[in-house]
Order: C-alpha cells, then sequence, then structure tokens
C-alpha cells in the first residue's frame, strides 16, 4: 500500500457521509489518502498528536472537517507546519455559518485554508493544487483534468447553442 499524502480528519463519525466527495476526487487522482475521527474537544490530546506527527508520517495536506464550533481545523494548524484546508459543515439550525466563522478566524500565525460549507470535493482540488507543487505526476493529471473540464464546458456551451437556434 502506498503511504498516505492526504489526512482527512473529521470530529464525529456522523460527519462520515459529508466528506465522500473529497474521497472521490483523491481516488479520481489515484492520491492515498488515511481517514480518521479526531474530536479537538472530545480527545484533545489525540488531536495534538495527530497533528504533531503528521508530517513525520509522511502527510503533505490535512482537510479537517467539523461543524458548529469547528475548532478542528486551526487546533491541528497550531500543531503542524502542514498546510490545513478547513470544511466547514452544516451541522446546525444556523446553516453552516456558525462552522465557517469558527474556520475562517485564525489568529495571526495559524493559518486555515477555507473552503464553502460541505465544500468537500474543493477540499481536496486544493490539496491537489497543493500537492501538484512539488510532485509532477500530481501536475499532470491536475492539468489533463482542468482540461477536460474545458472542453466538458465548451461542449456544453454548443449544445445549449443549438437547443436555442432549434428553439428560435
Amino acid at each position: 500500500m502506498t503511504k498516505p499524502m492526504v489526512g482527512l480528519v473529521m470530529g464525529s463519525d456522523s460527519d462520515y457521509e459529508l466528506i465522500t466527495g473529497a474521497q472521490k476526487v483523491f481516488t479520481d487522482f489515484a492520491i492515498p489518502i488515511e481517514v480518521n475521527v479526531i474530536s479537538a474537544h472530545r480527545d484533545t490530546e489525540g488531536c495534538l498528536s495527530y497533528a504533531k506527527t503528521a508530517c513525520g508520517r509522511g502527510l503533505k495536506v490535512l482537510i479537517a472537517f467539523a461543524g458548529m464550533a469547528a475548532h478542528l481545523a486551526g487546533v491541528l494548524s497550531a500543531n503542524t507546519t502542514l498546510p490545513v484546508i478547513g470544511v466547514p459543515l452544516n451541522r446546525s439550525g444556523f446553516n453552516g455559518l456558525d462552522a465557517l466563522l469558527s474556520t475562517v478566524q485564525m489568529p495571526s500565525g495559524v493559518p486555515v485554508a477555507t473552503v464553502a460549507v460541505d465544500g468537500s470535493s474543493n477540499a481536496a482540488h486544493l490539496a491537489i493544487r497543493i500537492l501538484a507543487l512539488e510532485n509532477e505526476e500530481v501536475n499532470q493529471k491536475l492539468i489533463q483534468f482542468q482540461e477536460k473540464m474545458k472542453s466538458d464546458m465548451i461542449t456544453k456551451s454548443r449544445k445549449i447553442q443549438e437547443r436555442v437556434q432549434h428553439e428560435n
């Protein structure tokens, strides 16, 4: 088995369904990942240990999925030199706004790149861009992915244009 390059950490096992978008992206790019449930509140020591040992275990990027108070990404970032991407989750009556604000408002020197509420797949795409900086194989896959997105968009645009012409 290949060593994981990205660590996906969720604050609760009930968040698992919300990380599947990221898992699919990493599978499509053949990026090995590890997935853990670690709560910044319920297992602070475990969270600190995970963050402090992540780099030594070969991880390159951490993605933290958390709702409500959403301190997970900040706690990880404060205890590692790796880039941390926060994914705020909609787990309360505030439509994820509480998690978004908790994730995005970090003190100076404790950076967390934050994607949209429930933005699992974009978190994975951001991690892939980070990995592509030093991994030519990942970079080439990223270039191919972007070219396919553009090609698909052009095809869809042509189909819409044809549809409009036939309707007029």
